[in-house]
């Protein structure tokens, strides 16, 4: 049996107080697409070391012999996905199902979905950073920059939304 929802009120708070221990123990903030980056040059270095090494982008992840799989944001994103899965088990809420309107294909909804991923990923490091830590984490030590990405957030996913209604209407 389905348990109910999180109170939004408690699940905020609690939030606020990742975020905070976050900012505490290793002085930044939260944030995904930073542990994104760091598997994907893990993964440049695997396959392509003398590459990696010679790039000025990917170099230097590796300076003084470290490895980019041993900073804290891969660790982090991990512990979200599982942390994800663990809620959904305990809650009963974990099933693999995709979600779409009835008026598209699962191959539609499933490319949608990749590109709406590769754009986001695309966007973050444009922006230096993704909602997490641009938005949530700027506005927390309240940097103008953080409410600014925060409103153009929403604002453009009303936008988008209005755009791409009739993929799931």
């Amino acid at each position: 049996m389905k348990k109910p929802y999180m109170n939004p009120y408690l699940a905020g708070t609690l939030l606020g107080l990742a975020l905070l221990a976050a900012m505490y123990f290793s002085g930044r903030g939260l944030a995904a697409s930073g542990g994104i980056k760091y598997c994907v040059v893990s993964m440049v270095g695997v396959l392509d070391k003398s590459h990696a090494e010679g790039s000025s982008y990917y170099a230097k992840y590796f300076e003084n012999g470290q490895k980019p799989l041993r900073n804290w944001l891969p660790i982090e994103v991990t512990g979200v996905l599982f942390g994800g899965f663990i809620s959904g088990a305990l809650s009963g809420r974990l099933k693999f199902r995709l979600e779409k309107s009835p008026k598209i294909s699962n191959r539609r909804r499933l490319i949608m979905a990749f590109l709406g991923g590769m754009l986001f990923v695309y966007g973050a490091q444009l922006a230096r950073g993704c909602t997490s830590g641009a938005a949530l984490s700027g506005m927390a030590v309240l940097s103008l920059a953080g409410f600014v990405t925060m409103v153009a957030i929403f604002g453009s996913a009303y936008l988008f939304a209005w755009f791409f209604r009739k993929n799931w209407i």
